[in-house]
C-alpha cells in the first residue's frame, strides 16, 4: 500500500506550449508499471484552456469546482460543473478549461500507452474558444 500525503508533490504551472493563460496542476497518482492510469487535478483560471489534443486511450474528467467549457472537433461546445463527468474516446481530438469568466478545476484521468497519455496539437483560437468558428 502507499498514501501520497498532500503537499508532498508539488504543483506545477500547465506549460504554455499545451495550455492558453493560467494553469495549475497538481499531479495526484502515477502508480508505477505495471499500471498505465495517471491521474492529476488540474485548474484553470477564467479563459484558460487546453490545447487541442487526444489521448492514445481516452480520457475521463471529473469536475470538482467551477464552471468549464469542453468542445470535441466538430461538434458544440458544453458547459460542465461540479459533479459532471466527461469521457473523451480514445483519439477523440478536444479540449477543455474554464468558461471566460469563471474558473473551473477537474480531475483528469487517462492511461499512457507506449509511455504517453497524450498527444498534443495546436492551441485553440480565441475565435474557436468564444464559438466562433
Amino acid at each position: 500500500m502507499e498514501i501520497k500525503r498532500i503537499g508532498t508533490q508539488p504543483s506545477g504551472k500547465g506549460p504554455s506550449e499545451y495550455f492558453t493563460g493560467t494553469v495549475r496542476i497538481d499531479p495526484l497518482n502515477s502508480p508505477p508499471e505495471p499500471s498505465n492510469v495517471a491521474m492529476a487535478l488540474v485548474t484553470f483560471e477564467p479563459g484558460a484552456r487546453t490545447a487541442w489534443h487526444t489521448h492514445p486511450l481516452g480520457q475521463t474528467l471529473i469536475v470538482t469546482t467551477g464552471c468549464g467549457w469542453v468542445q470535441p472537433e466538430g461538434g458544440d461546445i458544453e458547459e460542465i460543473h461540479p459533479g459532471d463527468v466527461v469521457w473523451f474516446p480514445p483519439g477523440e481530438k478536444h479540449w477543455h478549461g474554464a468558461t471566460a469568466t469563471t474558473a473551473m478545476s477537474h480531475i483528469a484521468i487517462q492511461e499512457k500507452q507506449n509511455g504517453s497519455p497524450v498527444d498534443w496539437m495546436e492551441q485553440v483560437s480565441d475565435e474557436q474558444y468564444q464559438g466562433n468558428s
